[in-house]
């Protein structure tokens, strides 16, 4: 994908969630909706422009790579804190919010590198397998590898990359900026935010969804401070002028 299909689909994707969200506006189902919207254009991409690509090596029972930090949009640190709230395991067995809280207990504050150096593995692993699957954020959907050994090593520090997939790292990227730039637009609070101390505040607090509808930037004690929330907006306005421009001098061919 180059830079002006890049342009066209990052526009294309950004009018179609600031649909979603006036469409929703007040409703209870806001935020399944922009991200059932999300995951499925990520999905669906990425199966499209993959085909031209080796396989991935990641597979079920492999989380090697759950020793990084994890970024998340506030409706994907929303929907995750309800999936937790509804989530039945046998006889009690598994309380995530006390997983949840004791790994923000040792992560939090931590910078990418620190966190990478911690290895302190997520706390939605057990036996591998993630235990919230069906919601993680676009951030582990992004992050995809064509050399399990690679990863293997990069998380015993011996190496410092790894060949990932360009198609998930892409459409992670353009997918989930697309959408930042729509709930900038719409008044909502659009940062990034580390995934354990978003969901800290989450899980205290039941009335964060409402505050984060109504406007509020109920999670600033998890921003992610090397985003500068000022420098992201300025790209996303360049981006919407070019758009604009690339418009006026050949309407229509936006789709």
């Amino acid at each position: 994908m180059n830079e002006t299909e890049s342009l066209e689909f990052f526009t294309a994707q950004a009018q179609a969630f600031a649909e979603t969200l006036a469409s929703r506006r007040g409703r209870d189902d806001l935020i399944d909706g922009l991200l059932s919207q999300a995951f499925s254009s990520f999905e669906g991409n990425v199966e499209m422009e993959a085909q031209d690509y080796p396989a991935i090596a990641c597979h079920k029972g492999c989380a090697t790579c759950c020793t990084l930090r994890v970024t998340a949009t506030a409706p994907e640190v929303l929907l995750i804190a309800r999936y937790i709230a509804w989530a039945k395991f046998p006889d009690g067995e598994i309380n995530l919010a006390k997983r949840v809280a004791k790994a923000n207990q040792q992560t939090c504050g931590l910078d990418e590198a620190q966190r990478v150096k911690l290895r302190r593995r997520c706390p939605f692993i057990m036996q591998g397998a993630c235990l919230i699957y069906p919601v993680r954020p676009l951030a582990c959907r992004g992050h995809a590898c064509y050399d399990k050994q690679a990863c293997v090593d990069a998380a015993a520090g011996r190496v410092e990359r790894i060949p990932i997939s360009e198609p998930h790292r892409l459409f992670r990227g353009l997918i989930q900026n697309a959408m930042q730039s729509a709930l900038r637009d719409s008044g909502y609070a659009w940062s990034l935010y580390e995934l354990n101390q978003a969901l800290q505040l989450a899980l205290n607090n039941d009335s964060c969804d409402r505050r984060w509808a109504g406007g509020e930037e109920v999670f600033a004690p998890a921003r992610i401070a090397e985003v500068n929330p000022e420098e992201m907006g300025k790209v996303f306005e360049q981006i919407k002028f070019r758009a604009s421009s690339d418009a006026e001098i050949a309407p229509g061919t936006l789709h």
